[in-house]
Parts: structure tokens; sequence; C-alpha cells
């Protein structure tokens, strides 16, 4: 492998240490030069290893300490997770994953937050290595925090409530200013804009331009919002607190129109993206006004662009209910206040069940039933399915380990995602998990979806893994199967040794011709590859005695049992 030498020089003369690492990975292959520059490394600096899509391996102690992650948590998230949300900090992390894809040193400073939310200074030193093809493998990050500095210099702004750059309020007095009204219980409406295309017109100009850029808008934000609190809360985000209606707000978009900006003497058209939030109306807080806003924003964004207007109330709803899963989830995590049921799958020749699917269930004290289709979603989205999984996966294989005890010749399946599978270090968390359970190999049985598959198939990483794990005695169940993806190349190159009919196909089955050709289509293509064919959903007797006609292998569906909890197990398998 190569490093980039720059990279290698600069840390020599800055005489990091390697020596704390945490080792959850194979390391051996860290080039010659590292090993040469690890002897006369000092200690407090933080280091960690992300992979070429910036999905951290490794870290070392200081980095742990200082962000609050465990290893078990930080393993396998972005270092996107580890920035403030804004989009300041989401264009950030951008530039430095293209740069390392370039196979080039990234430098600079950079605010990231701990997993309480705590935001902290560092300077980033980011370090691609690359194979013998000059593809980039992984990259060596770096960094030394600077956060007594830039506090002093946050202070310093804070102290004039003022943006040093615009002259607009900062996003300290903003805050203040909101907070104020909420006590007052003061209506009003939290505006946040960005400027369209900022950071291809940022690129166009030198740096004057953009001061001079930045300095026009300012003045036409003042001059149409006369009467309004304006602040700007990031490099393209900009905000106000008015009393002012809908209308007014949004006819901003016109008043640009016929107001553009001139840098150097020519008129450049601006158009912005932008959202609103209503106090009381919307929302009543304000980490949910802010986090409305962002949202409103993005959705704009997303669209397109050149538009101010608001979440529907539906989305307001949601939205403050999502922000209390994501809240009440890594609570219900760190306490394991979540449970694990099982429902059984049946063996159509054996007439026995040889085989439970596992299913997170979360009844939370403060939001009550939180279903999966609501959960699973949001996990994903905040980083927290490897969590998730890894707790469903610890219950499961612990439950499976008393079967095995018990003489119960009967396996367990549990669905794990595409994005846990980005950690190279999923096979030995796995086997691992099945260690300190007793559960053995052949008595897991993983379930993953067709779109997992496909993402799979040009992954040879995550077709190595599910190969590897295969040859332990793993088995792997394709779930939803016929939902829609045209490539069934990877039921060829994956270790499938099951698939499972999606239920959208059992609903209707009995109503319609096609959907029963299409179900002994996919009982013969399955069977001429040699892979067992289940189907799920079952809710009647017709559709299951028709299934099992077709030459289903497998049956699971509330007919037969609805999800048990562990306690109700020795009870069904008595009956």
């Amino acid at each position: 492998m190569k490093t980039d030498c720059k990279g290698v020089l600069y840390m020599a003369q800055t005489n990091y240490t390697l020596d704390n690492l945490h080792q959850p990975f194979e390391m051996k292959s860290i080039p010659t030069e590292w090993e040469q520059v690890k002897a006369g490394l000092k200690q407090g600096f933080m280091f960690y290893v992300v992979d070429a899509s910036g999905i951290i391996l490794s870290t070392n102690a200081h980095f742990l300490e200082r962000s609050e992650w465990t290893p078990k948590r930080v393993i396998g998230k972005s270092i996107w997770q580890l920035l403030p949300d804004e989009e300041s900090s989401r264009h950030k992390a951008h530039q430095i994953l293209q740069q390392l894809e370039r196979g080039s040193v990234w430098q600079g400073s950079v605010e990231k937050c701990t997993k309480s939310g705590q935001p902290y200074w560092v300077q980033m030193l980011a370090i691609p290595v690359m194979d013998e093809d000059d593809v980039v493998q992984h990259s060596y990050i770096i960094e030394e925090e600077i956060t007594d500095k830039k506090t002093m210099q946050t202070k310093l702004e804070e102290a004039a409530y003022v943006d040093l750059e615009t002259g607009l309020l900062s996003r300290y007095k903003m805050e203040e200013i909101m907070k104020e009204q909420l006590a007052k219980k003061m209506e009003f409406t939290y505006v946040l804009l960005s400027i369209d295309k900022f950071y291809t017109l940022k690129e166009l100009m030198n740096e004057q331009h953009e001061e001079a850029l930045l300095h026009e808008f300012t003045q036409l934000l003042k001059k149409y919002f006369p009467d309004s609190e304006i602040g700007r809360m990031g490099r393209n985000e900009f905000a106000l607190i008015t009393p002012l209606s809908d209308w007014y707000i949004q006819g901003f978009g016109d008043f640009l129109k016929s107001n553009p900006v001139y840098i150097d003497g020519k008129a450049v058209a601006l158009t912005v993206s932008g959202s609103m939030t209503r106090y009381p109306d919307d929302q009543k807080t304000l980490h949910h006004i802010v986090e409305a806003a962002h949202n409103s924003l993005q959705r704009v964004k997303q669209q397109g662009g050149n538009l101010i207007t608001t979440l529907p109330k539906d989305a307001h709803s949601k939205l403050s209910r999502r922000v209390e899963i994501e809240k009440e989830l890594l609570v219900a995590l760190d306490q394991q206040n979540l449970e694990v049921v099982y429902l059984p799958i049946l063996d159509t020749a054996s007439k026995k069940v040889t085989s439970f699917e596992a299913l997170v269930r979360w009844e939370s004290d403060v939001l009550g039933q939180v279903p999966p289709e609501e959960l699973i979603p949001i996990a994903e989205q905040t980083g927290l399915i490897n969590d998730l999984g890894t707790f469903v996966l610890e219950k499961s294989c612990k439950q499976a380990a008393e079967w095995h005890q018990k003489g119960y010749d009967i396996k367990v399946n549990v669905n794990l995602s595409v994005r846990e599978f980005h950690d190279k270090n999923m096979p030995r968390i796995i086997t691992q998990i099945l260690q300190q359970t007793g559960c053995p190999a052949n008595r897991l049985q993983i379930e993953i979806t067709e779109k997992f598959a496909l993402e799979a198939e040009s992954e040879k990483a995550i077709i190595e893994q599910m190969h590897a794990l295969n040859r332990e005695g793993i088995r792997f169940v394709l779930d939803d199967f016929g939902t829609g993806y045209a490539s069934l190349r990877y039921l060829q190159i994956l270790p499938i040794e099951s698939l499972k009919i999606d239920r959208t196909f059992i609903q209707s089955m009995t109503q319609n011709d096609k959907v029963m050709r299409l179900i002994k289509g996919m009982v013969s293509l399955g069977h001429s590859l040699q892979i067992r064919v289940l189907a799920e959903g079952i809710e009647t007797e017709q559709q299951a005695k028709q299934l099992q006609s077709m030459g289903c292998d497998g049956l699971q569906g509330f007919y037969f049992s609805k999800p048990l909890k562990s306690t109700e197990l020795e009870t069904y398998f008595q009956s």
C-alpha cells in the first residue's frame, strides 16, 4: 500500500502517537513508513481509521475519551455522524471525503460533536492510503483539539452578538431572542434562508467577490425585513425572527428577482430556498422549531430550491414524534428497554416449526407503542441501526442457545441491513456474539432484503463477508423476494440458502390469477437453483393450503401464530 508522502512527513514532524489504538480489525497492512513514524509520536492526539466511504473502522483511546463514544457504539458510524447537523458541516464532510477519494491529504479545522451533542473543535489531518492501483483503501485521520482557541473566538463574537463578516446577529443571539419570546409566549415565525447554488457561486469567485456577495445579500435582507431580527446561522444559512405573515415572507423571492446583486459591476440574480416555522402553531419548543426549519429547508432544496414554504401540518406532527423517537431510542438502547419477539416458521414437509424470525418491539413509557415500520427507518437514518441490530443479535443468539441446550432443533432468523455489513468487522462481531452466548453457528440464519442483495452484488467486501459467515455454518435468507428489483444475479453470487416470497403477493393471491402464476414461477426458480422457498404473511387456511400445494418449503404468518415473547415459547412448544 501507499500513503501520501506529504502526510507522512507532516506526521513525522508533529510527533503523533498511535500506541493507544483499539484494533477491532487487522492492522498488519499498515505501511512501513507508518511503523517508522510511530516511535517518535507524542500522546494527546485523537486518531481513527475510516474506509473509502468514510465509515469508522478503528480509533485510539484519546478519540473515544473526547468524543464520549465507546468502540462498540462508534465503529461502523460515518464521519458525517460526528459533525453538527447543519449545511456547513455537511459541506465540510463532503469536501474532506472528496479530497480523500482523489488520493490527496486534507487539513483544516472542523467542528465536531460528542455523543451527548456537545460541540468541540479540532485541527484535522486526513491522509488516504492507496493500493498499487492508486485506489483508496482507507484513510488515517489525526486530530488535535483546538476548542479553547475557537471558544475564545466565539466568545468575542457572542460578546458583541454580531456575526463579524456580515454584521448580522449571531446564532447565539438569535437563539437567545427565540428563548425570550418563547418564555413570554409571543407569537413569531422562524424563517431559515439559504442562497441557492451558493457553493457553486463561491467556487467561481475570489474571496473579495464572496465577501461582496454576502454583503449585498445582507443589505437586501435588511431592506426587505427592516423590523425583523436577522441573523446568520451558518456559512450559507440566514435566519429571521419575525411577526410578518407568510405571504409577505414568501414575497422575498420576487424581491430578489427585481433586485440583483452587483459584483464587479455585473448583475448576479440570486434565488433562495427557505422555510417558515410558526410558533406556536407549528412547533412549541426551540429544539423542534429549529429542527422543523432545517427539515423543511432540506425538502425545498431537494425539490430544486427557489421557494419559501412551510411543512404541512401532518409533517410537523411526524417531525415532533421523530425527534422524540430519536431521543428516546438512545435511552432505550442504553437501558435495553426493547423487546425481541419470535414469529414461527413452519416446515411444510415435517409439519413442525424449524425456525423463528426475531422481531424487535418497543413500547416506550414516553411514546407508547413504536411500530417497526416507524422504528427501523429512523434507526437507519440516525445511524443507530448497528446498535439495534447488535441488540437483536445478542438476544436472539442467547435464545437459540437455550433451545439448543434443551434439545430443540430450531434456528433463529435475524434481520440485518446492508449498512451493518459496511462495517468490515461484521463477521467478527457476529462470531463473538455466537461465542459469548454459546449459540452454534448453524442455528443462526441472517435475513437480508432484495435491496441489500442488490447493493451487495456490486460490493466485493460484503460478498466476502457473507461467504466467510456461510463457511462458519451461518445461512442467509433473502427476504421480501419479488419486490421489484430486476437483477437476479445476486442469487448466483451470494450464499442464499432460502428465499422468502413477499407478503404483498400472498395477500392478493386468492383474488388474482396472475399473482398465483408469479408465485408458482418464484417457487420453480428457487427450486431450480436448489434454494428453499418460504412464504410470509399467511393469514388464512386457504392461502396455507395453496402455497403448500405449489411446493413452498416453509410458511409463516399470523394464521399459525402471532409473534411470541420469550416467556411464551415454552408453552408454545408443549402445545
